[in-house]
This record gives structure tokens, C-alpha cells and sequence, in this order.
């Protein structure tokens, strides 16, 4: 079935008239006739008359029931050999401090993590007492800050770090639990008290060794791609800090390229890392659905949630994708999978893969954003990889749009149910909007998209039968502007809304891994990534295609940089 682009049309809204917009929304009259003009816009109502036959799946779509996986395993000395071949290949350009820097520094008596923890706390407090600030990170404990930095420095002086990643500057996303610190998902009212435990991927962080530099910024409570946050301020991109970084994790990709880490903990339910991974010119993995645990990231939308790592470089995601991934009796989502494996990620050239593109939709981008990524292909097709056209079967991609719509947000209006209850006031207003359109879909409306969502990971299978991943561009379009007007009420603005995300909710709807890459720039010097959607489990095939990618560009300098491996610390 040929693509076949629908336009969104629906006027942007920020400031007073948004907070209007949110009010007349949860009004009981008012708030049916805002909410249908904006519903059909987005989609729904289409949505709502298209045919489906399939039932409703009894879990989630596009990957076995637990305990249904079969895979290769890796042994801990194959992982580590890829590691450091992956490592050891820099692409030309800027060169991003990367987590093998640090280790070497510290193996080498260059460096200590105790010298890295005090740049990183210098570079954040001069780059947020910048105009105008960074906000790349929310929260910051300097005195668990420095103790960490001093057990993993009497490690590396002992000649036993934990781990590559020992004395390694991370950052997490506020929408985990990182005990001693307050888990606020980006609102003004949660958080009250500091969690306890850590979340089970940051537990696997700290036992690595890493170096957890504080709680990073985000679009409030995930429900937003562009950062914008008028609570605690929004991230800036160290592209250009007057634009916007993408989001949901916006602090996270904001951090990894300002140079205060080099891998950041994000989360990913309709492409809140690979967005702003791409606008900020970093690598973002969303891995296989339950591949890295959920327990203790705030439940927003379940059935679409991914956690996954931010890296400055491919070789960075690996190792944070070989650190997170792995099962946990904690999250039966994350049972039944075959062990994570990294084999074949370093392999020289692409000799054997076949990729695939939809010509209509892969060229529904920004002109500047599809000249780039079609330049990414022809690489691609250097390195000896064989890239074919492809139409689904079976079905529209552009009801992806709605059908990832429905699901994500009324699985986060029933997850804030309660809050919404006690609290709704004081969310943002573009939160209080999109909250009370959800409050208007229907149990119908849900099922009704899980049917269509069935479908979808039916055809999508068939697409990526006989081939090894799905390219497309990352984002329809390169960093957006923070506009004034929304600094202190966000903004609604569907058109953007959905040129950013127009390629990244498929690979949540499916569980599928998928992968953005740095490909290049656009004229304004703006970063451009590039897609790769995998099959399940093939987390490995996506970076070995990545590195290909990552290779032949010659990486820019972000306007805002830290050098948290020499000692006059931060530029920007």
C-alpha cells in the first residue's frame, strides 16, 4: 500500500490563549466541541471509521509471550572484545569526549574521577548561569557526587575498576528513580520525597561503577517532543540553545552533547530518545520492548515504555546498552528474552545486510533532513549493504499516527488518574490540555487502535521479511525554535508535533529496537539523524549499521561544550 501522507492541521497555541484552551477543554460542555475539533485533526475520527479485523492482542504486539524468545548468547569476553573494537573507530570532525576516553585518563594517571566530578559540577552551574541557562540537568547532589567519584578513584588507583564505565560521568533522565534524589517526571508536584531505590537500570549503572551526575530534564511527565518544561525551565540544544532539544528526554540528549557525560539513561515511549538524539546530534537506542527493565521508572504508558542509553558516540550506546539490557524477576516484561548480545556489532562494512526504505515516506521530510539521509544510504550502500524498496501490505502508515495517539495517551491519563484528581492545576498548560483530549477518548477508542496496532505489527513484520532493518530519516525536520510565548505555559502545536515524531512511533507500537544516528547537518548547521528499525533482539545489527553511518560524518562542534577531560572545563 503506497503511502499516503495526510496533512495536520490544527493552529499553534502558547501563553494565555493556551491556558484558556486547557480550561475551556476540561470544561464539560465547552470541552467536547475543543476536544472534537482537535481529535479530528489528529487523526482519530479517521481512525475511528477505518476497518479492522484482528483482535485485540493479549500482549504486547510483535513479540513473543514470555518465554517464547530463542537467541544467541554472548560470553562477557566477546562483549568486551566489541566493545573495545567499537572503541577504538572515531569518525572524523569533532571528536565527543567518549566513555573510552575517560578510561584510558584514568588508566593512563591523567585524570581521577574525583577531577571529572568537580568539572562536571563547575561546567553545569556555568552553563545553567548562562543566558539562557542550559537546564540540561534538574537536580544535583554534590556531596553523593563526590563520594562516588572517590570510591571509583581509589578503584582505578587499585588497578580494579568495576567495569569501562567505572568513574564515567552518566546522567538519568528524571522519569527514573535514582535513590537520594526526587523523581519529579518533569511536573512541579511529584517528587515530594527522595527515592529510596534505585530503579532497576540504575542499579545496574551504579554497580558498573558510573559516575551518576544528576537527574536530567524533561518534557512534563513524557508528553511532549520538544523539551519545552515551564516548571523547571526547558533544555536548550548546545546546537543552538534558541531551540529546542526534542524530547521527552530532552535533558538527557541536551547533557550528552554539552559534553557533561558521554552516555545519558532516557526513555522512550513514542521516540522520546531517538527525537531529541537527533535534533542534539548524539545516538540514541530505544532497544527491543522489555529488554531493559521498567521497574522503577514512573509508569506513564506501558504497553509503548522503553528505557534505553543516549550516546555521544555509537560506541557509547553499545556499552550502555550492554550495561542496561538484561532480565530482571522484578519486570516480567523483561523475561523470556535471549541474552543480549553485541556479536557482529563492530564488524567491518555492511556485506550481506539488506536494508529496506518506503520511497513515499521515507522522502516525507524536510528537503535538507531527506538530502542528508539519502547521502546516509549511499554510504550505506558503499559499505556493501543492499538497500531495497518497499511498500507495507496490509496497511496505512499514516494511521500509525493515531493509533500510537489513542494508545500513548490514554495509557498516561489512566496513569495519572489520581494526580490528575489532586493536582490538575498545576500541571503545565499544555499538559492540562492534552490530558483533558485524552479524558475524551473512549474504551472504544483504545481497544478500537490496539485492533488497528495488530495489524500494524502484522504488516511490519512482512515488511521486514528478508531484510535486516527499516531506514528512515529520524525526525521530518531538523530543531524547531523555543518561541517566547511558550516559555511559561508550553505550547500545542500539532503540525510540529508531528513533523518531529512522524517516523519514530512505529518502533514503539511493535517493540521493535530502533536506532538514530548523527548523519550529517543541515544548512543552518542543525543536526540530522538518521532511523534504523530492527527485528527483535537485533539490537547488535542496528549498531553495526550505526557505526557505518557514524563513520562517514564529520561530526560539528555544539555551540555549548564541556571538556570534562581537561581542566579549563567548559566553553559556550
Amino acid at each position: 500500500m503506497a503511502y499516503r501522507p495526510r496533512k495536520v492541521k490544527a493552529p499553534r497555541v502558547a501563553g494565555i490563549r493556551l491556558r484558556v484552551a486547557a480550561r475551556l477543554a476540561e470544561g464539560r460542555w465547552t470541552g467536547g466541541l475543543l476536544a472534537g475539533t482537535l481529535l479530528r485533526s489528529a487523526g482519530v475520527f479517521e481512525l475511528r471509521k477505518a476497518p479492522v479485523e484482528e483482535a485485540h492482542p493479549v500482549h504486547p504486539p510483535g513479540m513473543p509471550p514470555a518465554g517464547g524468545a530463542a537467541g544467541e548468547e554472548a560470553g562477557a569476553a566477546e562483549t568486551e572484545a566489541t566493545l573495545e573494537r567499537l572503541a577504538a573507530v572515531r569518525g572524523p570532525g569533532f571528536r565527543f569526549e567518549t566513555a573510552a576516553d575517560f578510561a584510558a585518563a584514568y588508566r593512563d594517571g591523567r585524570c581521577t574521577p574525583e577531577e571529572v566530578a568537580e568539572r562536571v559540577l563547575e561546567a553545569t552551574r556555568r552553563l545553567d548561569a548562562s543566558s539562557p541557562p542550559l537546564r540540561a540537568i534538574l537536580a544535583q547532589s554534590p556531596a553523593d557526587l563526590r563520594d562516588a567519584a572517590r570510591e571509583a578513584t581509589a578503584r582505578w588507583r587499585a588497578g580494579r575498576p568495576r567495569s569501562r564505565l567505572d568513574g564515567v560521568p552518566v546522567a538519568v533522565k528524571d522519569e527514573v528513580d535514582q535513590r537520594g534524589y526526587p523523581t519529579t517526571v518533569g511536573t512541579r508536584f511529584l517528587g515530594g520525597a527522595p527515592a529510596a531505590r534505585d530503579a532497576a537500570a540504575v542499579e545496574r549503572l551504579r554497580a558498573a561503577g558510573a559516575l551518576l551526575v544528576g537527574k536530567a530534564n524533561m518534557h512534563e511527565i513524557g508528553l511532549g517532543v520538544t523539551g519545552l518544561n515551564p516548571h523547571h525551565g526547558p533544555a536548550r540544544n548546545p546546537y543552538d540553545p534558541a531551540r529546542v532539544p526534542g524530547g521527552s528526554s530532552s535533558g538527557p540528549a541536551a547533557a550528552v552533547a554539552a559534553g557533561l557525560c558521554p552516555l545519558a539513561l532516557g526513555a522512550d515511549g513514542g521516540g522520546s530518545i531517538r527525537i531529541p538524539a537527533a535534533l542534539c546530534g548524539v545516538v540514541g537506542l530505544k532497544p527491543t520492548y522489555g529488554r531493559v527493565s521498567e521497574r522503577g521508572a514512573a509508569p506513564l504508558c506501558w504497553s509503548v515504555a522503553h528505557l534505553g542509553p543516549l550516546g555521544a558516540t555509537v560506541a557509547d550506546a553499545a556499552l550502555g546498552f550492554a550495561v542496561l539490557a538484561g532480565p530482571d524477576p522484578e519486570d516480567p516484561n523483561s523475561l523470556g528474552h535471549p541474552a543480549p548480545s553485541l556479536a557482529g556489532a563492530a564488524e567491518e562494512g555492511l556485506a550481506g545486510l539488506r536494508l529496506a526504505v518506503v520511497p513515499g515516506w521515507f522522502e516525507h521530510a524536510d528537503e535538507a533532513v531527506v538530502g542528508v539521509c539519502r547521502e546516509a544510504l549511499d554510504r550505506l550502500r558503499a559499505a556493501g549493504a543492499v538497500v531495497v524498496e518497499r511498500e507495507p501490505q496490509g496497511m496505512d502508515l499514516d494511521l500509525v499516527r493515531p493509533v500510537h495517539l489513542v494508545t500513548i495517551v490514554s495509557e498516561m491519563a489512566a496513569a495519572h488518574l489520581a494526580h490528575h484528581r489532586k493536582h490538575r492545576r498545576e500541571y503545565a498548560a499544555d499538559t492540562r490540555l492534552n490530558l483533558a483530549l485524552a479524558r475524551r477518548l473512549t474504551a472504544y477508542d483504545y481497544i478500537h487502535a490496539q485492533r488497528h496496532r495488530a495489524r500494524i505489527c502484522a504488516a511490519v513484520a512482512a515488511l521486514l521479511d528478508g531484510v535486516d532493518g527499516l531506514v528512515t530519516p529520524a525526525t521530518g525536520c531538523t530543531a524547531p525554535p523555543l518561541r517566547a510565548d511558550a516559555l511559561r505555559s508550553g505550547e500545542s502545536d500539532l503540525e510540529t508535533t508531528e513533523r518531529i515524531m512522524r517516523f519514530a512511533p512505529l518502533a514503539n507500537l511493535t517493540g521493535l529496537p530502533a536506532v538514530s544516528i548523527p548523519a550529517g547537518y543541515d544548512p543552518g548547521g542543525l543536526p540530522v539523524g538518521l532511523q534504523v528499525v530492527g527485528h527483535p533482539w537485533c539490537e547488535r545489527v542496528l549498531l553495526r549499521v550505526a557505526r557505518v553511518v557514524e563513520a562517514g560524518v564529520e561530526r560539528r562542534a555544539p555551540r555549548i561544550h564541556a571538556r570534562l577531560l581537561e581542566a579549563e572545563g567548559a566553553s559556550g
